[in-house]
């Protein structure tokens, strides 16, 4: 093959084959990342002109890594890991060094030394963010508690991933590694502070220089009407600021790029900055999906079948049961247990970046690379049915387990409401389900107007915070009788449903109706369909977003002109 021509040959291919695979995979109801992997294990025997030159694959792959990592700096809510802490920090650490610990004992039965378990184990510890936003949006959770606590957890997950990132090329030396990136020469005390003060160092100018500097020049570019110049500033901010982080303070190329992220988020163009750099982010993460699978060894499902076997068990069993439990010892529900457990039983991007870096540091071994993305392949695969799983299982262990069903409330002090609280907020009362952003607004409403409520919300967090501003709050599912009978549901005036839960509202309307027949019910819907179904079944009063915002606009404009 014309070796001009071998950077054409590379992306043509990959392309073309990630369309392919990605579609089948998409029709077959799994992930089409799975797709893209495959397209890469396809692509690395079939074209050996491209094997033959793995530089310019690995480069492109360079280039996803930036544009995943700015696309998780432009998403990274500090508010929203702020609202699920209390679980998503202790449950994301202990979860994560469960399993790296077992990923170490696994490799050290298998006779590889401390420094390539170390690396098999924390690459099977981080769960894919791609892969965990797409499953909640595609199921309606992203909103919902169960899925800020999963986002919470993951955040966290990412923040720890990014700085084993930055301190294993330090360490390398000291696990056994052997790779061109490791510096023998220097004391390991010296190379840590070392590398520690070039992260601090580009860290401080971010948040000083950058938070400021970004959005300015954002500002500059977005007056001169250009959609092109403003997709180009984005997209130059992302892989620019990343080359300079890695050629000017030695950090790598995805840190860099999550901080560029990170301080563009600041902007009030930040939403547009995700919206026009997305078909670029998307397309150079296919790139970097299928030069991973080009590194894969499909002969390693047959010559050591038990060792995938073990990788998989890791991370769809190990991971899950970890989180499961971490979720239930924080006292919330089953539901919310298991919707954790399943977003966190697969591995991805996260876990690729890493791998890599244990290669070419020479700590992690070629055939624990492929352990690695066989791992990835069949979690994910898995994914979507360990999510539809979630409903059924969840009903199934009620019903048949007392104990599960007394498991969310049992010795919680947030689950009851205190033998303290006033009468006035125990009759004729509104009971508010949710207090994210909308619910927060109805409940100061409700008390500027003194009108008594009681807020119902799964975020224990929230419910702790209200308890201590002397607000009466539970916690706990609405759907279940036992949390609105809590609640004094049975003598309350309105019921308010705060939350957009298509999949629990009608039984929270439900066990509502049963309880107190002539309660008035108010719920909210960010969905056309579910609004007009919604309506349909005359459950009560419904507001739909977009519906309620061109009202109020209307209004507006309408009384503007009755002033003439």
């Amino acid at each position: 093959m014309d070796h001009s021509l071998i950077l054409i040959t590379t992306i043509a291919t990959g392309f073309g084959l990630a369309l392919i695979f990605g579609f089948i995979a998409e029709r077959l109801k799994t992930p089409a990342l799975v797709g893209y992997l495959l397209a890469g294990i396809v692509m690395g025997p079939a074209i050996p002109g491209v094997t033959a030159d793995a530089s310019i694959a690995t480069e492109l792959a360079e280039i996803g890594v930036m544009l995943l990592m700015f696309g998780v700096g432009l998403h990274f809510s500090l508010a929203d890991l702020l609202a699920v802490k209390r679980i998503a920090l202790p449950g994301a650490v202990v979860q994560m060094t469960v399993a790296t610990l077992l990923g170490m004992l696994l490799a050290s039965w298998w006779g590889w030394e401390l420094g390539a378990g170390l690396v098999l184990g924390l690459s099977l510890s981080c769960a894919s963010t791609v892969v965990l936003l797409r499953a909640l949006e595609s199921r309606g959770f992203l909103e919902t508690m169960n899925g800020r606590i999963a986002v919470g957890w993951l955040i966290v997950e990412d923040l720890v991933t990014v700085l084993i990132l930055v301190l294993l090329p330090s360490l390398a030396g000291l696990l056994g590694g052997s790779g061109a990136l490791i510096d023998d020469h220097a004391p390991l005390w010296q190379t840590i502070l070392l590398t520690l003060l070039q992260v601090a160092i580009f860290i401080a100018l971010m948040l000083v220089v950058g938070r400021r500097l970004l959005p300015w020049v954002l500002w500059q570019v977005a007056q001169t009407g250009s959609r092109e110049l403003f997709t180009l500033a984005v997209v130059a901010f992302a892989i620019c600021i990343a080359y300079g982080a890695a050629t000017f303070f030695h950090v790598s190329f995805a840190l860099g790029a999550f901080f560029a992220g990170m301080v563009m988020r600041e902007s009030p163009f930040s939403h547009r900055a995700a919206e026009e750099s997305l078909p670029l982010r998307d397309a150079f993460a296919v790139l970097f999906f299928v030069s991973v699978g080009m590194l894969f060894d499909p002969g390693i499902l047959i010559d050591k079948p038990f060792h995938v076997l073990g990788v998989v068990a890791i991370i769809v069993v190990g991971k899950s049961i970890a989180a499961l439990l971490l979720v239930l010892i924080f006292r919330y529900p089953l539901n919310t247990a298991l919707t954790v457990a399943a977003s966190l039983g697969q591995i991805g991007e996260f876990s690729f970046i890493l791998a890599g870096l244990g290669l070419s540091l020479g700590l992690l071994p070629v055939e624990g690379f492929s352990l690695v993305l066989a791992g990835a392949l069949f979690s994910i695969a898995f994914n979507p049915i360990a999510f539809a799983a979630i409903a059924p299982v969840s009903r199934w262990v009620s019903r048949h387990s007392r104990l599960a069903r007394k498991l969310a409330t049992r010795d919680d002090p947030y689950a009851e409401l205190p033998m303290s609280t006033e009468r006035r907020y125990l009759e004729g009362q509104v009971v508010l389900v949710g207090y994210g952003r909308v619910g927060m607004r109805i409940a100061n409403t409700l008390s500027e107007q003194d009108i008594p409520y009681i807020v119902i919300d799964q975020n224990r967090e929230r419910v702790q915070d209200l308890r201590n501003r002397n607000l009466p709050a539970v916690t706990g599912d609405a759907a279940e009788s036992v949390v609105l009978v809590q609640a004094h549901i049975s003598d309350a005036a309105m019921l308010v449903i705060a939350v957009p839960d298509p999949l629990n509202v009608r039984q929270m309307v439900k066990t509502a109706q049963t309880l107190n027949p002539e309660i008035e019910i108010v719920l909210r819907t960010n969905n056309e369909d579910e609004f007009a179904l919604l309506q349909q079944e005359n459950l009560g009063t419904i507001f739909y977003g977009k519906e309620e915002l061109a009202k109020g606009m209307m209004r507006h404009v309408l009384q503007r002109f009755d002033r003439k």
